[in-house]
């Protein structure tokens, strides 16, 4: 067993291994691991498993995965609630004997007919205390039955929640909630409270799907005779049209973002600003997210995630990042594509020339891939532009490059000039065909830094290439 005893703030995030991490437990995340931060405390990373039919350990990965990636390092864990059942057994043992907990030997069949009749009768469906008092008669002694926490019948819970202020909710609300099921396994509501109680923690912000649950979490934090923490309950992060984020609108998994080529740092402060502002200010270094955050500047109303803003974001940080600092993160996406890095240009230098060009390292990446493999043409550039009159062009072209001293971008571009002169063209009449005759397209860098990263060598060979291709 783990006890924090120490007074200092500590949050935690809890994510259930059932399914994807995505954006809005990411922000949940980011949002606990700034608070304990900014007031020098502790983020513990808790995985709550104990739904074992659903949970994966795929799932575990992702969650793993995706907090590293963004950078979000957790001073404990991972804890794993799987591995605490005994624990858990203690806490309800406790709950039964001193008087908070007791046997439900209620069949399923009679819970589901009483719902029936509440239901009809319009009542909130809750469980009528048929074992609360006592053992129903005739009921067998290895009957199965579930643990129940017995619920203050009066009286009111106060959340004193620090994004949405005060919120009272009468106890006869409320439900005697299972505690464990009949196998014995722990519920969510029970493990929960065990584990934020014994871990020390003081802080908890979540999503406000959780209101429902803290004011029972509450109660059996009482129970035990331990201080709850104090609540924080996050709005909902919505799609533009207003509905309830899905896959659809790329809420899937938090990894995919980083397949798609988004910056770690981008994303976390666009999350930041997701719902908390500091003023007008839109970008933020993670130091000052860290002392800037204060979870009164939380907007109590959902917001809504834009995905053209994030995008924004995206390309200002590839903008200003030096190239160092992309490096590792653009490698990554080169690797994806399969590309030999060693058949190219360094990729410092690819960088260098495609970063005030690019929203996305993917894109910076698909952008570069003809640097590094085999020349392809696109058809309709292919049928435009090499044809008889440029093949006259690339031949002027290849012997001027090919008596070039330095293959230095100023040489390049004196060089290009200098052949435009020469034929009598205009920068696209000689710059179009050369790019498709070099690297398959219409698009890329400008045509001296173009040539620069194709090297002598690559480009030379591909101009013969492209010209015995030509027919006159």
């Amino acid at each position: 067993m783990w006890m924090n005893l120490n007074t200092m703030i500590c949050t935690r995030f809890a994510p259930s291994p059932t399914g994807y991490l995505h954006i809005g437990s990411v922000r949940t995340a980011l949002y606990c691991w700034l608070f304990a931060k900014k007031n020098g405390g502790k983020f513990i990373l808790r995985i709550e498993d104990t739904d074992l039919e659903r949970s994966t350990q795929e799932a575990v990965n992702v969650i793993l995965d995706g907090m590293n990636w963004l950078g979000l390092s957790w001073d404990e864990g991972p804890y794993y609630q799987t591995a605490r059942f005994e624990r858990y057994k203690g806490v309800i043992d406790q709950l039964i004997s001193t008087g908070h907990a007791y046997k439900c030997y209620c069949s399923k069949d009679r819970l589901e007919k009483l719902r029936e009749v509440q239901m009809l009768k319009k009542i909130k469906p809750k469980y009528d205390y048929h074992c609360r008092h006592q053992v129903p008669e005739n009921t067998p002694a290895d009957a199965p039955f579930v643990i129940r926490f017995k619920n203050p019948l009066d009286g009111f819970v106060t959340i004193e929640d620090s994004i949405k202020g005060k919120i009272e909710i009468a106890n006869d609300e409320l439900d005697d909630l299972i505690l464990a099921r009949t196998d014995g396994s722990p519920t969510y509501n029970l493990s929960v409270v065990v584990d934020d109680w014994e871990m020390g923690i003081t802080h908890v912000l979540r999503g406000d799907d959780h209101i429902n649950n803290t004011p029972r979490q509450m109660n059996i934090f009482h129970a035990l005779g331990a201080k709850p923490p104090v609540y924080g309950h996050l709005p909902m992060i919505l799609a533009l049209d207003g509905k309830k984020l899905s896959k659809r609108h790329g809420a899937a998994s938090v990894l995919e973002f980083k397949e798609a080529g988004f910056l770690p740092h981008a994303l976390l402060n666009y999350l930041a600003r997701l719902g908390w502002s500091h003023g007008d200010q839109e970008i933020f270094s993670i130091e000052e997210l860290i002392e800037f955050f204060d979870t009164h500047r939380i907007n109590a109303a959902p917001a809504a995630f834009n995905p053209e803003k994030l995008l924004w974001l995206n390309q200002h940080y590839i903008k200003t990042y030096s190239v160092e600092v992309l490096l590792p993160h653009v490698a990554y996406h080169f690797e994806k594509l399969g590309l030999d890095l060693s058949k190219g240009p360094s990729l410092a230098d690819i960088i260098l020339v495609q970063k005030e060009r690019v929203k996305t390292l993917k894109e910076m990446a698909e952008k570069s891939a003809c640097f590094y493999s085999e020349l392809v043409y696109e058809p309709m550039a292919k049928e435009k532009f090499l044809n008889a009159q440029a093949k006259k062009i690339l031949k002027v072209i290849y012997h001027n490059l090919d008596n070039l001293q330095n293959w230095e971008k100023e040489d390049l571009h004196a060089c290009v000039q200098h052949t435009m002169q020469e034929v009598g063209v205009k920068m696209p009449e000689l710059a179009q065909p050369l790019r498709v005759a070099t690297i398959g397209d219409t698009t890329s860098p400008s045509i001296d830094s173009t040539l620069m990263l194709l090297g002598r060598e690559k480009t030379l060979a591909r101009l013969t290439q492209s010209i015995q291709l030509i027919t006159e």
